[in-house]
């Protein structure tokens, strides 16, 4: 590889120096059809050749030097109206022809030295086209680029578009930059000739045994026309596949424009009704709300009524109990007091009778006195417990015992108090009663009205029943809208599948049509090409590894090249065939397997 490199630098250099000089010397625009320039361009793709990375895949432009060439655009803005122009070329099929295209549209814009120096530069990006010991992955790469420069001085007029550029052979002239006779030496002269005769007698020998290998050949070229007439038997059986392909596209392509007519539609009607419900169910639904709402407001008015009532209710409980017991209490002292009366009233009668045995029976009165002081202080333990409402009878009480410590002297005064008292009881006992009769109807009226409350209640459930009704229909139409929605969805889905399968059929139809379009070049740029024998092929081509029982021979029918089974793994799929054929690296044509016989 180092001297490969140093070879290719050296004719870089060769086919600069005399392109350069040559321009000057000719004074005027370049044409494409200038030798110098012709063999330049040579040159160049050789030195972007080397050291290029073969990928296994079919179609792939990696093959050749266009892959990296079409870096530039991305490294360099410029460079893209370039690679447009070369896109956009019509008479161009092969990536070898566009890369020819763009060398000759940098050379016309004096920019090849820039364009391979940015591309140099970026050699994480080269090393997924070329190996390690590639020219331009080395310092040689580097020399040529700097060479380059020099030919902006030089003008170039070049026409691509009319141009071959596909089927060009890329044959390097030496003749071209070997120096005459007069300059050379007679020593040199004489090596030169013997070198010559040793040359010669070498051509003639290798002559002779191609000579020898003329006939079979020749018997090979027959096998080789018979495999081409089946060849082109298949390619009318391929036409007539496509031709079916493209009628069975033409009514899928129509059966998928029905369906979608159908769709849309459906679609349609199906939009036109989801919107009509979903408008009266926007107007049902904003009425319900709004009843809903008043028959919630009106609900909670209610229940703070039907609480505050049942709290009166609890208070004026509480009160009538509180008024039961105090009447009970009042009933239980009027009782007493009327005892105490009665006793008070035989009292007096007997301080009447015994008025005059006063003296002698004071013991005893004192006696009675300590009694009644007593039963004064046991009647006060009583009135201390009743509740505030009956302060005053307390007080009126602590009086009518004042009374009763005074009554011996004054027991008129004290009659008139106790019937004062005893009215007074009557009276409140009057007042009391009445505040019952009034209690009474305020219970009927809250009962009344409890009753009321209780049929709005039954009315604001009946309603709310109707409510629940109408949401479970809501939910009925919910659920009907959302089924609708699935079948809009799985029509979509059918459509862009048939889509999908539309799209592929179309890329495999125009992937076949490449595909033979790029055997038929193949086999019209390698006819004539011949086979190697069988004992002389012990290495693959491309992994140059030794043939063995595992890695078996397969033949190129067309570019007479063998390969290793796991070299040649592209498969290319035939209708005429059950199994994929397997093709040719460099030609793309059918390998047929040799056996040791063959």
């Amino acid at each position: 590889t180092a001297v490969e490199r140093a070879n290719l630098l050296n004719m870089a250099k060769l086919s600069i120096k005399g392109l350069i000089e040559s321009a000057l010397s000719f004074g005027r625009t370049l044409d494409s059809d200038y030798p110098p320039l012709q063999q330049f361009f040579v040159v160049m793709e050789h030195c972007l050749k080397h050291g290029l990375k073969v990928r296994k895949s079919f179609l792939s432009y990696n093959k050749t030097i266009w892959g990296p060439l079409e870096l530039v655009e991305k490294l360099y803005p410029e460079a893209e109206e370039i690679a447009a122009s070369v896109r956009d070329l019509p008479g161009l099929k092969t990536p070898l022809g566009r890369a020819r295209a763009w060398l000759r549209l940098a050379l016309m814009q004096k920019k090849m030295a820039d364009y391979l120096r940015c591309l140099i530069i970026q050699r994480d990006l080269l090393s997924e086209f070329y190996e390690y010991h590639a020219l331009m992955m080395e310092e040689e790469g580097a020399v040529i680029v700097g060479l380059l420069v020099g030919l902006n001085v030089i003008d170039a007029n070049l026409c691509v578009k009319g141009e071959d550029l596909d089927s060009q052979v890329g044959v390097i002239d030496f003749s071209m930059y070997l120096k005459n006779e007069d300059d050379i030496g007679s020593k040199e002269r004489n090596v030169q000739i013997a070198a010559i005769l040793d040359q010669k007698n070498y051509v003639e020998e290798l002559n002779r045994q191609l000579n020898s290998t003329v006939s079979s050949l020749h018997a090979r070229v027959d096998s080789l026309e018979k495999s081409n007439t089946k060849l082109i038997e298949e390619l009318a059986i391929a036409k007539n596949n496509i031709i079916k392909l493209q009628e069975e596209n033409h009514q899928l392509r129509s059966e998928n424009t029905l369906i979608l007519m159908k769709t849309q539609h459906h679609l349609e009607v199906t939009k036109v009704d989801v919107e009509a419900e979903l408008q009266t169910y926007r107007h049902s639904r904003q009425g319900l709300d709004e009843m809903y709402n008043e028959a919630r407001r009106q609900l909670r008015e209610e229940s703070q009524l039907r609480q505050d009532i049942e709290n009166e209710l609890m208070v004026q409980v509480s009160m009538k109990h509180e008024i039961e017991l105090a009447m009970k209490l009042l009933e239980k002292d009027i009782h007493e007091k009327q005892d105490t009366l009665i006793g008070l009233r035989q009292q007096l009668d007997e301080v009447k009778a015994i008025n005059i045995e006063m003296y002698q029976k004071l013991q005893v009165s004192d006696d009675a006195m300590k009694e009644k002081n007593e039963i004064v202080s046991r009647l006060e333990d009583k009135t201390n417990q009743i509740t505030a409402t009956m302060k005053q009878l307390e007080q009126r009480l602590q009086q009518a015992e004042k009374s009763q410590m005074e009554a011996e002297n004054e027991d008129r005064k004290f009659k008139q108090e106790c019937m004062s008292k005893s009215e007074n009881l009557q009276k409140e006992i009057s007042r009391k009663e009445k505040q019952l009769v009034q209690l009474e109807t305020d219970l009927k009226i809250e009962k009344e009205w409890r009753q009321t409350l209780e049929d709005d209640l039954q009315k604001e459930k009946e309603t709310l029943s109707h409510l629940r009704v109408e949401t479970q229909q809501i939910i009925c139409l919910k659920k009907e809208f959302l089924k609708l929605q699935d079948k809009n969805r799985q029509l979509k889905k059918i459509c862009h599948d048939q889509e999908e399968a539309l799209q592929e059929l179309a890329c495999k139809l125009s992937e076949s049509k490449l595909k033979i379009e790029d055997i038929k070049e193949a086999n019209k740029a390698l006819q004539g090409q011949v086979w190697l024998k069988d004992k002389e092929a012990t290495h693959c081509k491309l992994c140059e590894k030794e043939f063995s029982l595992s890695k078996r021979k397969h033949h190129c029918r067309n570019c007479g090249e063998i390969f290793c089974n796991a070299c040649s793994d592209n498969e290319l799929p035939l209708p005429s065939s059950p199994k994929p054929v397997r093709v040719c690296d460099s030609c793309h044509a059918f390998l047929i397997q040799r056996c040791s016989s063959n």
